[in-house]
């Protein structure tokens, strides 16, 4: 019973009891359906073995989805805890899980997901291409991550959450504070989820320099090119960090090492140093791709070209420096010195002049326009004020000496919400209605679209701007109660009231799918918006080669002159098309790696060498490995473009 003991989870109560009835249940399901269906050869050889850079997409997708929902049960079980004083719904304990499960779901489980779902699926199409650089290595990216996330999910039923906080700060984290399994599960989770991250920068820095369709160069690529460009410049200088740093964290708690600890020759502010050194610019990570999105977006739906390209790219080539230069604002309230603290504060100050040029060149975009107002466009035009009053906020946190009042109250929380939920949210979903008609063939319905976005955006307002209020009052934030002598009581419950609207908002999201998958017309044209890109010039459903002829790029946007002066994109003739073949070994080797991650948490010693030998061998088999992959011949290639990408 001893060795069975260490995986019960410390505190059970309701919740976890539930959501271990909700996993087996599912479990059961998912299994019963596969065999019913007899899918499990459809799924093994169209999904899991998969290397095709669209479905790579859809399945970060899909994960992206499921982990907002996840995210936000924590979210509104937080929201309903502090919506009256002295609730008793969570204790102090669950409420620390809770918060901490949140944060790390949402930034590294969803928003990531999120958006390498997009790139996945965008770039190569963007850019010409038929697929990214390492194909494989994208399919062992996505399983890395999907393997990181399942680890850390299982926490909450198996060995305990982790609860110091979504930043993890030492001591707290340490094993004298944080005595559970769950922050082993943080650290080598993030570990195993962060080197698939690593491995897709890598990736797209190396296709998107190398792979542009003929005539495309650098100042004519598309702003979500440029986005997905800088973002994975940023992901190859911030994650190794995070790596060191996890490690080292790893250290601390599994061998009694002392990196981070308060005796010993340890230092705990030299966690806060390297969590931030990456977590600063992990924000712009979030943030550029989205403003990439919105760039393309708005010019769709201006009818109209983007505004002010050349300084577009050179104000996230700033954003992407500058983000390297400002982690210190997080913790000017620690100890540092006023002339360190005076630095970041003017570093912090500077990264908004490059972020006010997008806002003023999406404005003048707008100006003169032709404004289409679709479900896009909405989420696009409804970021602009929200994210500016988040930006605004975040100046003031800027200021040093003003920071010692806003810092660790739920003023900070209503700011970096206000950023990243227009900033990334609002980006994602507008996305995921523009190339949906791309992705599956069909569009989602407008109506129920801007019903969700009507929800989302007051909402959004709603949950947060009481927050401005309560912190300024003096509500410190992760407090899981408080009393009703404090007049914080209306604030939280207008907040919680706010977070209904929001989870309503999403549920419509998922009711449109799930009825235009159903009664959505399939014969929608390749181009239904009369977009701007390359992407657009692909039959719908896009075929597994992409273009049956790589196109020739003149200008920045080639598909719209196509469309408009008659510019001609295609002028070869239809060769044999070279293809990658599906792999196993990618999704083998995220099972192996989950393994070996479970045996990291617990100590399991003996399961980690043997793992870690797996780990080899795989590794090994791929060095010995020869594939050349296949040819499509010229005449399969014929007959999907007749039939409009669609196979027999």
């Amino acid at each position: 019973m001893d060795f069975l003991d260490r995986f019960a989870v410390p505190n059970p109560g309701p919740t976890i009891y539930a959501s271990m009835v909700a996993i087996a249940l599912t479990t059961i399901a998912i299994i019963i359906g596969l065999t019913y269906f007899k899918k499990w050869g459809y799924l093994w050889r169209e999904w899991l073995t998969t290397v095709d850079h669209k479905r790579i997409g859809i399945m970060y997708l899909i994960s992206a989805i499921l982990m907002l929902f996840r995210g936000g049960v924590d979210a509104i079980m937080m929201r309903a805890q502090t919506a009256v004083p002295d609730n008793t719904l969570l204790g102090a304990q669950e409420y620390n899980e809770i918060f901490t499960t949140h944060g790390v779901v949402m930034i590294i489980f969803m928003a990531m997901a999120f958006i390498m779902a997009l790139m996945n699926f965008v770039i190569p199409l963007q850019i010409g291409t038929r697929d990214v650089a390492f194909p494989r290595l994208n399919a062992l990216s996505y399983w890395l991550y999907f393997a990181g996330a399942m680890l850390f999910n299982i926490s909450f039923v198996v060995g305990g959450s982790p609860d110091s906080g979504w930043s993890s700060y030492f001591p707290l984290a340490g094993t004298d504070f944080s005595e559970s399994v769950g922050t082993n599960y943080y650290m080598i989770a993030l570990q195993i989820s962060g080197i698939g991250t690593l491995i897709t920068g890598i990736n797209f820095i190396t296709t998107i320099l190398k792979m542009r369709a003929p005539g495309m160069s650098l100042m004519k690529m598309p702003m979500f090119t440029w986005s997905a460009l800088i973002t994975n410049l940023i992901i190859v200088f911030a994650f190794p960090v995070l790596t060191v740093a996890l490690a080292m964290g790893t250290m601390d708690r599994l061998f009694a090492t002392n990196f981070f600890t308060t005796e010993n020759g340890g230092m705990d502010m030299l966690w806060a140093n390297l969590f931030w050194v990456w977590g600063h610019p992990e924000v712009y990570i979030l943030i550029l791709p989205a403003f990439g999105i919105y760039s393309e977006i708005i010019s769709t739906f201006a009818r109209r070209n983007l505004y002010g390209y050349k300084s577009m790219v050179y104000s996230m080539i700033a954003i992407s420096l500058l983000s390297f230069l400002v982690w210190v604002h997080h913790f000017f309230t620690m100890g540092q010195g006023a002339l360190v603290n005076s630095i970041f504060s003017i570093t912090t100050m500077a990264i908004a002049v490059p972020t006010g040029i997008k806002i003023f060149n999406w404005l003048f975009t707008l100006r003169k326009g032709s404004i289409v107002l679709t479900t896009p466009m909405l989420y696009s035009l409804g970021f602009i004020p929200i994210f500016t009053i988040g930006g605004v906020t975040g100046v003031m946190l800027g200021m040093a000496s003003a920071d010692y009042q806003y810092h660790n109250t739920m003023f900070l929380v209503a700011h970096f919400h206000l950023v990243i939920i227009p900033g990334v949210v609002f980006a994602m979903i507008a996305g995921l209605f523009y190339w949906w008609p791309k992705m599956f063939g069909f569009m989602l319905n407008e109506r129920l679209g801007k019903w969700s976005f009507w929800f989302i955006a007051i909402s959004v307002c709603l949950t947060f701007f009481p927050m401005f209020i309560s912190g300024l009052d003096g509500q410190a934030r992760r407090m899981y109660t408080y009393s009703e002598s404090t007049g914080f009581g209306v604030w939280n419950m207008i907040s919680f009231i706010g977070a209904i609207g929001l989870a309503i908002g999403f549920a419509l999201i998922v009711y449109n799918i799930y009825y235009s998958v159903r009664y959505s017309p399939r014969n929608i044209p390749a181009d239904p918006w009369n977009a701007r890109s390359l992407e657009w010039a692909t039959a719908t459903p896009v075929p597994d080669y992409n273009f049956a002829i790589l196109p020739e790029v003149k200008s920045t946007e080639a598909f719209w002159d196509s469309k408009i002066y008659g510019d001609k994109l295609f002028n070869k003739r239809i060769e044999p098309i070279h293809m990658p073949n599906n792999s196993g070994m990618p999704f083998i080797m995220g099972i192996i790696f989950f393994i070996w991650g479970f045996a990291f948490v617990f100590g399991l010693w003996i399961l980690l060498v043997l793992s870690t030998i797996g780990i080899g061998i795989c590794l090994a088999l791929r060095s010995y490995e020869k594939d050349e992959g296949y040819y499509i011949p010229v005449d399969e290639i014929e007959r999907v473009e007749k039939t409009g990408g669609k196979k027999k």
